[in-house]
């Protein structure tokens, strides 16, 4: 695939809004296969297309990705083939992880997280919902309204605020809770909200999920007109929000224990995110476990590597890499 096909591929993910990392190889020392504009797309699953080094540079390219992806960040990779490296304190934006499976050369790679807007979904035609659009597009998000309780709410969905003054509101809310939407509010007065969440106990929506429903929707700021309402509306959902962050200074340690797939024989860790780490037996270095990952079935295991030389001395003498 060449960088011109890389590149147009690159709308289509967006306009589907699907996540993805651009790697592209900004230095490059010999004797390293890279060069300088080489560029590879990583998805979230794992999947690679493109080119950015061997296969034990594209191990490090495919976990610090995923890192990043989750974190919603960018930064600059640089692989090394002295293990030592990865000791060093990382510099601000910067990674370093040394891979001592490479063959050589050191490799400088930018890693660009492409994160699809914030999908906010707002039920009614009230001036509180038309403030809800302009206020989201302000600040760059992905505000989508809507008046059909039936449409469906996209997977990606973010929040789903219902702001229609009495209209299907029980009926949207239960929805964006049995689709797991992350926050979901109702934009009505005290005594209405109360009301709305009897209804929706009527309903069968269980206690759980009724605590997850803010309503009265926003934070208690003093807000009156109708932007004022959506600017809390904003500012609760960005609070409420997840906190992750890509990983700072060295290299993360084994814990030691499973906490990936049952029966993986590696040690296994987790990451920010639901990134996953094993390690690599043979020469010890983290691997994103994933089913684009270089890996080997042993017993009822499943061994995880950082290139294929690891995963074939690891097959010539299993009992050898034991941990």
């Amino acid at each position: 695939m060449t960088r011109a096909d890389l590149l147009s591929r690159v709308d289509g993910l967006r306009t589907g809004r699907t996540p993805f990392v651009l790697a592209t190889v900004v230095r490059a020392e010999r004797p390293t296969s890279a060069k300088p504009g080489d560029c590879a797309l990583v998805l979230a699953d794992g999947t690679i297309d493109g080119f950015v080094g061997g296969v034990c540079a594209e191990s490090t390219v495919r976990l610090e990705s995923l890192r990043l992806l989750q974190a919603g960040e960018s930064g600059l990779l640089r692989i090394t083939p002295r293990s030592g490296d990865s000791d060093a304190p990382d510099q601000e934006g910067a990674r370093t992880v040394g891979n001592p499976c490479l063959s050589g050369g050191t490799l400088e790679i930018f890693l660009e997280a492409m994160v699809p807007a914030a999908l906010v979904y707002v039920h009614g035609e009230a001036p509180v919902a038309r403030a809800l659009a302009r206020v989201g597009h302000a600040l760059d998000w992905d505000v989508r309204p809507a008046v059909d309780p039936a449409a469906p709410i996209p997977p990606d969905t973010s929040a789903v605020v219902v702001a229609s003054h009495g209209r299907d509101e029980a009926a949207v809310l239960a929805a964006a809770l049995k689709a797991g939407v992350p926050y979901v509010a109702l934009v009505a007065s005290r005594r209405r909200s109360a009301g709305v969440r009897e209804e929706l106990a009527a309903m069968g929506v269980p206690e759980p999920d009724l605590e997850r429903v803010h309503a009265p929707a926003g934070l208690d700021i003093g807000a009156r007109t109708a932007p004022e309402i959506a600017l809390t509306v904003f500012a609760e959902i960005v609070a409420h929000r997840p906190r992750v962050h890509a990983p700072e200074g060295t290299e993360p340690t084994s814990s030691g224990g499973s906490t990936g797939e049952e029966g993986s024989s590696t040690h296994v860790h987790a990451v920010e995110g639901s990134v996953e780490v094993a390690v690599d037996p043979v020469c010890g270095m983290d691997v994103a476990m994933t089913p684009a990952s270089i890996s080997a079935r042993h017993g009822a295991t499943t061994v995880y590597f950082c290139g294929t030389g690891c995963r074939q001395a690891f097959l010539d003498d299993p009992q050898r890499f034991r941990t």
